[in-house]
């Protein structure tokens, strides 16, 4: 008769370890995105499409036009 693998799927952990666990990996989860907060936003920058500067496109909300967030203004 053969063992299974030992993975972390298979691990017998208690309430308490279970929910530790989960809030070691939660704060290294967020102290890696505060270090690199910057790096992780040019990335997915670098993946946003293009708007499109079509002329027939309707301003959907003319009185928020010039929004700070609108990325087409930058130009």
């Amino acid at each position: 008769m053969t063992r299974p693998a030992n993975t972390w799927r298979n691990l017998l952990l208690s309430d308490e370890a279970a929910a530790f666990t989960a809030d070691v990996l939660m704060q290294l989860a967020l102290d890696f995105e505060a270090t690199h907060y910057a790096q992780i936003r040019r990335h997915y920058e670098s993946m946003r499409p293009e708007p499109d500067e079509d002329p027939r496109q309707l301003e959907l909300f003319p009185e928020h036009a010039s929004s700070a967030f609108d990325h087409r203004r930058d130009s």
